[in-house]
């Protein structure tokens, strides 16, 4: 199931690439480095998702965490920023295209996909899908069934490349960069705090890693391991993201003040 999917993903994403190369041109429509970023993705996704790690994370809390960062720190900004939507149109047919084309620009779906991928919508989204399936009982319940387990990856994967996807392709400009700095910071400090939580918990909150492990790590280190893992790097990765965008901001207001047009001399003042 896992290779077959991730099988079509690679097969749809490329063949939509090489259709709009065949047509546009090498690297037009779809960058290079759009395509790169899908590539190491793809990767990145295959190995989270990966039997030797599937294995580890039922026994470590540390490697399911590994898992998910792979896919919400990593593995999604690279997908979102790959031009996907343009691969999975040109990958189906013309016809197929257009209607759908013309179905996307219509209201309300204009609407409907502006406010899904507003900077505070994205935000609040993936701090809804990281906090809830992290509360004790979602996270036991999907560690003992396996469709819950699929349907918690969909959620970190799915609400994370939507997050990045809004930040990367949303407004330009004073604004948009400005609202895209302040929410990836403050999804640094939000999962900061959950990681910490975690680390510093006097107990263990999921009860399947209630096991001694042969290595012999007790299940409270374990577990203070995969907070220390949500709290320092992925809160980094994030930090990072926001002062690239910061240092964005300020090249886009730079030079919006530098060519911004003289107004025009009023006569009047002249005499």
């Amino acid at each position: 199931m896992l290779v077959s999917s991730l099988a079509a993903l690679l097969i749809v994403y490329g063949a939509g690439v090489a259709r709009v190369w065949r047509s546009a041109g090498v690297g037009r429509g779809v960058r290079l480095g759009q395509a790169l970023a899908f590539a190491i993705g793809w990767i990145v996704i295959g190995a989270a998702l990966s039997p030797p790690m599937d294995e580890l994370s039922d026994t470590f809390l540390v490697a399911h965490m590994i898992q998910h960062e792979l896919l919400m720190v990593i593995a999604a900004p690279l997908v979102a920023i790959s031009a996907p939507l343009i691969a999975v149109l040109w990958a189906v047919p013309a016809a197929i295209r257009r209607r759908t084309l013309d179905a996307v620009r219509r209201q309300p779906a204009t609407t409907l996909w502006t406010v899904l991928t507003a900077p505070a919508a994205v935000f609040f989204l993936h701090a809804i899908a990281l906090w809830l399936w992290h509360m004790p009982a979602l996270y036991n319940y999907a560690l003992e069934h396996e469709a819950a387990h699929v349907v918690q990856h969909l959620c970190f994967f799915g609400t994370a490349a939507l997050f990045w996807w809004g930040i990367a392709h949303g407004r330009y400009g004073r604004r948009g960069y400005g609202a895209a700095v302040v929410y990836v910071f403050a999804t640094a400090v939000h999962g900061g705090v959950l990681g910490a939580l975690l680390t510093f918990s006097p107990r263990v909150w999921y009860a399947p890693y209630l096991t001694v492990h042969p290595s012999g790590i007790t299940p409270l280190e374990d577990q203070q391991l995969a907070g220390l893992l949500m709290w320092v790097p992925a809160s980094l990765v994030f930090a990072v993201g926001g002062l690239v965008l910061f240092a964005a901001w300020l090249r886009e207001s730079d030079r919006r003040s530098r060519y911004q047009p003289a107004l025009p001399l009023n006569p009047d003042t002249l005499t």
